[in-house]
């Protein structure tokens, strides 16, 4: 599949991606289930980034133009330098994503905490439909349309929020009825953090999208100039790509600790 660029192949591709998205969640849950392989969820795991990466945070972009030569004071020169420097930015957080990826591993082993397996499901899927919606947003805004743009950021805001219900508002809840965290033991500790650091990713990235969407109402972003909502698309397709690691290594994989 290659990239599009008029609005109505552009969405549709969108949609075709999180299909896809979607049938993986489903698989990986299958793979848990039926045969616990870790290589085969891992695989499943990286088709998955590689998805949003390619088609929702369009990688591709990095290395698309040569802005330099339309001066260093053009909207375009700026957008590109502001582009490299905010992945430069999430390359050096996932450092830290990774070190807790790398702990739960190191130190749980192939034992896994006792979660709700169809919260767990419930979350994640919560949060692949607000990439959806993300993606849509700034498609519309890349051709002009203000109302699907702040319709779909607007949805996205709702569904991140319903994320952070589902996971600090009820997860956690039920980790403590669960006995997840028990005498302050590691597997608490590790699911915490874990999930903590990812849910304070994303309420920033809510607060990030509200004032973009607000920006957008004030009619501050235009067909050709809305770098701001290309970086909070990005950025929340980030916290996406994170989740799409820490779901299985928190929920599928190993035996319950």
């Amino acid at each position: 599949m290659t990239t599009t660029t008029d609005k109505s192949s552009a969405l549709t591709q969108g949609v075709i991606i999180f299909v896809y998205l979607a049938v993986l969640t489903a698989l990986e849950y299958g793979i848990a289930i039926a045969l616990p392989s870790v290589p085969l969820l891992a695989l499943v795991a990286l088709i998955k980034a590689g998805l949003v990466m390619y088609y929702y945070m369009h990688i591709y972009n990095l290395g698309k133009e040569d802005a330099a030569s339309e001066g260093h004071d053009s909207y375009a020169y700026k957008t590109s330098t502001n582009r490299f420097g905010l992945w430069l930015f999430l390359l050096s957080d996932s450092f830290v994503f990774g070190g807790l990826l790398v702990s739960r591993f190191n130190l749980l082993g192939m034992e896994r905490p006792h979660l709700n397996q169809l919260l767990g499901l419930g979350v994640t899927s919560v949060l692949l439909i607000s990439s959806f919606f993300m993606n849509r947003a700034e498609t519309c805004m890349a051709h002009g349309d203000q109302k699907g743009f702040l319709s779909g950021i607007m949805i996205t805001i709702v569904l991140g929020l319903a994320f952070l219900v589902g996971v600090v508002g009820l997860e956690w809840q039920l980790a403590k009825l669960e006995q997840v965290i028990v005498n302050k033991d590691v597997v608490g500790g590790i699911f915490y953090m874990m999930t903590g650091m990812h849910a304070f990713h994303v309420l920033t990235g809510v607060i990030f999208l509200f004032i973009v969407w607000r920006l957008g109402k004030m009619g501050f972003f235009t067909r050709e100039q809305h770098w701001g909502v290309e970086a909070a698309a990005v950025y929340w397709h980030f916290v996406d790509v994170v989740w799409i690691f820490f779901y299985p290594a928190l929920y599928l994989i190993g035996k319950v600790a």
